[in-house]
């Protein structure tokens, strides 16, 4: 991301993976990764403020991970977790190059126009294969509805960011 960035939500949770359900009877369970895979995954022992401890990672062969933690022993703890987000403190998170950026750090950004006008505020970041795109939620209108709108995370569509707002030029910015 940008120098500015270590000033606000280095600190806050960011959510890596959730759990699916329980797998086997021993305590494992299923992984939805929401990452880059299990190697990212494990460079963390520890999730949810060190509440979960892992002691077993290994990848499930089609996209998630089988995990076990050393504070789930049975099936039943493993069923009961299902739905538990897995997450680590935004600083621990390995330092970015210049011009990358972490989807949890454009969530709840501002947006402005190149212009100057204050479009709205960055609820979703989204991949369909051609690249990520953002997805800007604008104050309700008139009418009282909130409308949204979608930019392709482009230098052409979005000139700058930092920690504190995204700049979208003007022609993208149709909501």
């Amino acid at each position: 991301m940008v120098d500015g960035k270590k000033a606000k939500g280095m600190d806050r949770p960011v959510t890596l993976a959730a759990v699916t359900g329980a797998h086997g009877v021993t305590g494992e369970v299923r992984l939805k990764l929401f990452g880059e895979g299990v190697a990212a995954l494990k460079r963390y022992r520890a999730f949810n403020d060190s509440s979960l401890t892992v002691s077993k990672l290994k990848d499930d062969g089609k996209g998630g991970a089988i995990a076990r933690f050393a504070e789930v022993t049975d099936r039943t703890a493993a069923e009961k977790m299902r739905g538990t987000a897995l997450t680590v403190p935004r600083s621990t998170m390995p330092a970015l190059e210049e011009g990358e950026y972490y989807y949890a750090d454009l969530l709840g950004l501002p947006a402005v126009s190149d212009e100057g006008e204050a479009l709205g505020i960055c609820i979703a970041v989204d991949n369909f294969g051609a690249g990520d795109v953002i997805e800007i939620e604008c104050s309700a209108g008139e009418d009282g509805k909130k409308r949204r709108f979608m930019v392709p995370m482009t230098p052409a569509a979005v000139p700058e960011w930092d920690a504190d707002r995204l700049v979208i030029t003007a022609a993208f910015a149709q909501p």
